[in-house]
């Protein structure tokens, strides 16, 4: 993709070299594509994403879907459709470009993308996109660039018919169907940001210290290599530990059918010499231990890298000394704040590109419509326990500290400001309160 946007508009990937090679190896941890000497078959990279994905999502409810516009309905719906998807593809990248289309919202992730230009925040101010099409055995390439023009947003767009590797010959949008429609370029005023919705990792950087974003598990990439040659060895220690027996050479000998007497792979053949005629049996002793033990103190340093409660990824029975329970509270309130960072990181997505379907509707469909704030409720968390508040709560009650109603509003999510809302709880929930009175 790197080659076609250079070759189609002059311009290259502005992330530095480092960067663009920790892209690559963190798709390759996620998609296993191991290195020579490692087995990714337990893929770390794809446990630590979904982990975190469904603990960020658990409890997650939007309270705003009842949208004043109905176009601010629609897209929050759209965004609901693609927020795992999203969120996932950012975790592996460290950013996942939202592209708001008519009737839905598509996630680009990391590799999908080419930024051509960041500011000194690492926000896109410029960026290349790639769609492959097949038409009349044909393959066709469609290349958009995006640039912000600080009030507008300038898109360009090329259609290449490829040939073999090279980009082959620039021809006509409306070549196919589905180009029809677009313009070789155009300016959307009033459209800020590229047009594109942004979900952003709060890690930073620790590749080259830029402001690209980086993915979720890039302090831990060494580590996840060091697992993987664990993997591997431990392989090997299974497969150079399994019996053999040495036998005499003739024994193994094929006869006139071709049939071996002995099994290969159990029986090895030594030469016909009278000091080794005859059968040895061959079993070492297995070291699993001393890989099994060496596999949970990688884990356990991943953990630690990452901000996760102990346990995610290691087995907590594994350790060799038992933790005080200050550490065991520490590493609570750790994983508890990263996946705060992580629903943050959503929240602030959310707002954004509902704001910029807002600026493509004004600019291309003349339909001005502005979001109503979009409240999420992400439930009790990692640490919050509610039913234990509730406890405590009722407690309070018991011993006249606190009215029940405050208690109630609470419980139930209701306000709880003014006597009117009270009196609204006391009518819903306490029917032994007469006239409206609180009933103590």
């Amino acid at each position: 993709m790197q080659n076609y946007l250079e070759q189609a508009f002059g311009k290259g990937d502005c992330s530095s070299v480092r960067m663009r090679a920790a892209v690559r190896e963190w798709m390759d941890l996620y998609y296993g594509t191991p290195r020579s000497g490692e087995d990714d078959s337990s893929r770390l990279a794809v446990l630590i994403v979904s982990k975190l994905c469904r603990t960020v999502f658990a409890e997650y409810e939007l309270h705003g879907r009842t949208q004043s516009a109905w176009q601010g309905r629609m897209y929050l719906n759209a965004l609901n459709d693609v927020a795992k998807t999203a969120m996932q593809y950012a975790l592996i990248g460290g950013e996942c470009l939202l592209k708001v289309m008519r009737d839905r919202i598509v996630p680009i992730r990391r590799d999908c993308y080419l930024p051509l230009g960041r500011d000194s925040m690492g926000n896109l101010t410029s960026v290349g996109m790639m769609q492959t099409f097949f038409a009349d055995g044909k393959k066709y390439v469609l290349l958009e660039r995006r640039s912000d023009l600080g009030e507008s947003t300038k898109i360009e767009n090329r259609l290449f018919e490829v040939s073999g590797q090279a980009l082959g010959r620039r021809v006509p949008l409306d070549t196919l169907p589905a180009c029809a429609n677009l313009s070789d370029e155009c300016i959307l005023r009033g459209v800020t940001g590229l047009g594109l919705g942004v979900l952003r990792m709060p890690t930073v950087n620790c590749v080259d210290g830029s402001a690209d974003p980086v993915s979720i598990y890039a302090p831990a990439v060494g580590l996840m290599h060091a697992l993987a040659r664990c993997e591997d060895q431990l392989n090997h220690e299974f497969l150079n530990g399994a019996s053999r027996v040495f036998a005499s050479e003739d024994l193994l000998r094929p006869d006139a059918s071709g049939q071996r007497g002995l099994r290969d792979d159990l029986f090895v053949g030594l030469p016909d010499d009278p000091a080794n005629v005859g059968v040895t049996v061959y079993s070492p002793t297995l070291r699993e231990g001393s890989y099994l033990a060496r596999k949970q103190d990688i884990l356990r340093s991943c953990e630690s890298l990452l901000g996760l409660r102990r346990g995610i990824l290691s087995e907590t029975q594994a350790e060799a000394q038992p933790r005080t329970a200050t550490e065991i509270a520490a590493t609570s309130v750790d994983y508890d704040l990263t996946i705060r960072s992580l629903q943050r990181a959503w929240q602030d997505c959310v707002d954004s590109t509902l704001l910029v379907c807002a600026d493509l509707d004004s600019s291309l469909y003349g339909e001005s419509w502005m979001p109503d704030p979009v409240q999420i409720d992400w439930g009790d968390g990692v640490l919050y326990d509610r039913a234990r508040v509730w406890a405590e709560q009722r407690e309070m009650v018991t011993d006249g500290l606190l009215r029940p109603e405050i208690a109630l509003a609470w419980y139930y999510n209701l306000p709880a400001e003014t006597e009117d809302d009270l009196r609204t709880v006391r009518e819903k929930y306490m029917p032994t309160a007469k006239g409206g009175e609180n009933n103590e």
